[in-house]
């Protein structure tokens, strides 16, 4: 498998999103949208504004801005 890791830029916006293989839902019940979202708050909200939004069954999308070093320090 070929994977390319980039790292994300300061005080740069970026459309987020993912999707179940072959479109299986990534959610299946409602506690894992809380779930989701409760690990969203504690890795990316600290370093990030979100400024749209939206869980579907099997895909998500985010849009944020990752904060400038200042804002994260």
């Amino acid at each position: 498998m070929n994977t390319t890791n980039t790292p994300l830029e300061h005080d740069t916006y970026y459309h987020i999103y993912n999707r179940g293989i072959d479109g299986c839902d990534l959610f299946r019940e409602a506690n894992n949208y809380k779930r989701f979202l409760e690990l969203y708050d504690k890795h990316i909200e600290p370093i990030s504004d979100t400024y749209a939004w939206v869980l579907m069954p099997n895909h998500f999308h985010l849009l944020v801005r990752i904060k400038s070093k200042a804002e994260i320090l």
